[in-house]
């Protein structure tokens, strides 16, 4: 058996570092992720002149609940959707300034119109220099005063984090009605660490759908970020696939994030997993069976299982994922694209992706610069050696020793077997 310790979660991290730059005091953030991404956040906390101070394995946030310190601030947001979503929040609730917003070229095209719509309906001066509902933007700063309003985060559950974490710093604080939400555990884990800051939502309405956020701040603490459970699955699935036996500590029975609900989509398939309450394994019984599952609420975890459903013995249907066409890339596509490269039968519609069984060859994965897409592929790889990425460096965004980690791993699955 192997016990692999996986990198801190990404979602997690970013809802900390907005958190504790919106606290009232000095936060510490343990075991937070350390990649292009989260540091990509922590630059654009320094670029609006919060204190960040970066050690291995913590990190200090001077809080300022007036909003940040600088007036005037040009933010690269790099290929980080929670940065390119979450900063221009936090700066919206600031007293006063000036600030620009921009994103890599594939951030870029990528949605933001919801919660761009929302800063205004609440009085944000907010403008798209290009596209409209894309970066990047300009904001002028002069606080919020809070009030109701609706939102659809049917693309992105995102959005809704981002006004949710903006409530405690309005005047009155926020009353939001959602209409449509995908990844809905990604708001359980966003309430959850608002708690763990000092701030209680309520919900109310038909099936929870409203969200009252008290004004009043958030207080500084001491966090703990957990693995990053979809990290997790890469793992997970490569045991289940080849025969193995993986626990991944951290990530038991009290686990923030819904992307660990992907065990359960192993466990369906034949895996036997075992989760306790600080750790949950998967060990191989030797087969996979096929399956028609929805994915909505862990649709990260989407490439994961395309990757491995050749290797079942019946077709694998995946529903309800239409979300992850606007993601880094589009992932349904890829997946489907990379899969008929490797002689795989594939269908597609608007939202789903079925894959039929078969003997998968050795090509070479077009990545389109999205982490998951190569570290999803890196566990079919286990089953069809030969496999080459165009872009296997651009898992920095998440995981940059995933390449030297992973091969590690499944040399110790080998032995194991």
């Amino acid at each position: 058996m192997s016990v692999i310790h996986v990198p801190g979660s990404k979602s997690v991290t970013a809802r900390a570092l907005f958190l504790a730059a919106a606290a009232n005091g000095t936060s510490t953030l343990l075991r937070p992720l350390s990649s292009d991404d989260t540091e990509g956040f922590a630059q654009g906390l320094t670029g609006l002149g919060y204190e960040v101070v970066q050690e291995p394995d913590r990190w200090r946030i001077e809080g300022r609940p007036a909003g940040p310190a600088a007036t005037e601030a040009d933010i690269y947001c790099r290929d980080g959707a929670t940065t390119a979503r979450f900063l221009p929040a936090l700066a919206s609730a600031g007293a006063r300034g000036s600030y620009r917003f921009d994103a890599s070229a594939q951030m870029r095209r990528r949605p933001l119109a919801p919660l761009t719509e929302a800063l205004r309906f609440l009085g944000v001066d907010l403008h798209h220099e290009e596209a409209e509902g894309h970066h990047p933007l300009r904001i002028r700063a002069a606080g919020i005063k809070g009030g109701e309003l609706t939102l659809d985060a049917g693309q992105s559950s995102q959005y809704l984090t981002a006004l949710l974490m903006l409530g405690p710093l309005t005047e009155s604080g926020l009353r939001i009605t959602v209409t449509e939400l995908v990844s809905a555990p990604y708001i359980e884990i966003t309430l959850a660490m608002m708690r763990a800051f000092g701030v209680e939502v309520t919900r109310g309405g038909p099936g929870g759908n409203v969200f009252t956020v008290p004004p009043g701040g958030y207080r500084a603490t001491t966090y703990a970020v957990e693995p990053d459970a979809s990290t997790a699955g890469y793992f997970f699935a490569a045991a289940a696939l080849t025969g193995g036996e993986v626990t991944v500590p951290g990530l038991g029975t009290g686990a923030l994030q819904g992307d660990l609900g992907f065990v359960g989509v192993l466990s369906r398939m034949g895996a036997e997993v075992r989760t306790g309450a600080e750790s949950t394994t998967v060990r191989s019984t030797g087969k996979l069976h096929g399956l028609t599952v929805n994915m909505r609420d862990i649709s990260d975890t989407m490439p994961t299982l395309a990757a491995i459903a050749p290797y079942a013995s019946g077709p694998v249907r995946i529903e309800d994922v239409g979300n992850t066409r606007v993601k880094e890339c589009d992932r349904l596509e890829a997946c489907a694209a990379n899969l008929r490269r490797m002689g795989i039968t594939v269908k597609t519609g608007p939202d789903w992706i079925e894959i039929r069984p078969g003997t998968p060859r050795a090509a070479e994965i077009a990545t389109h610069g999205d982490h998951r897409i190569v570290m999803s592929f890196a566990v079919a790889g286990l089953r069809t050696p030969g496999l080459t990425y165009d872009d296997p460096g651009c898992v920095r965004k998440t995981y940059p020793r995933f390449h030297e980690e992973f091969a590690a791993f499944a040399e110790h699955l080998t032995k194991s077997a």
